[in-house]
């Protein structure tokens, strides 16, 4: 994978916020992915189960789903079905401790809000590239 392309993965974004949903689509979308939108864990759920995204962004505090229910309902799923779907955190957090919790919980990684587009990059490569 070149150092600044995404090669054409798909990634799905789960954020109730419409702006910020939009612009890391925008810049995802830029970069070479493939860009699944959802305005909550339960659109998101359904994403997985329909798309099997490459790589799943979660916000973790959203109406109807949040991001905690969401990485739950995923890992129940079959390997196959998107089970183990590698998932980041966003979050506004970023204490040693909630960094821990959120990676003992499932996550493979998480980025504190506001975070760059470098950080952001560089953390989904490092999923992808595994």
């Amino acid at each position: 994978m070149s150092p600044n392309r995404l090669n054409n993965s798909t990634i799905l974004i789960v954020e109730d916020h419409d702006d910020a949903r939009t612009a890391m689509a925008i810049l995802l979308g830029r970069l070479g992915a493939n860009v699944l939108q959802a305005r909550n864990g339960l659109e998101g759920l359904e994403a997985v189960k329909n798309s099997r995204p490459d790589l799943v962004i979660t916000d973790l505090q959203m109406p109807r789903m949040n991001g905690f229910e969401l990485l739950r309902e995923i890992r129940s799923l079959r390997p196959e079905a998107g089970g183990t779907t590698p998932m980041i955190a966003m979050t506004a957090l970023d204490t040693g401790l909630e960094r821990a919790r959120l990676l003992n919980l499932g996550f493979q990684a998480c980025v504190q809000k506001p975070f760059t587009v470098e950080t952001l990059v560089e953390t989904i490569r490092s999923l992808l590239d595994d």
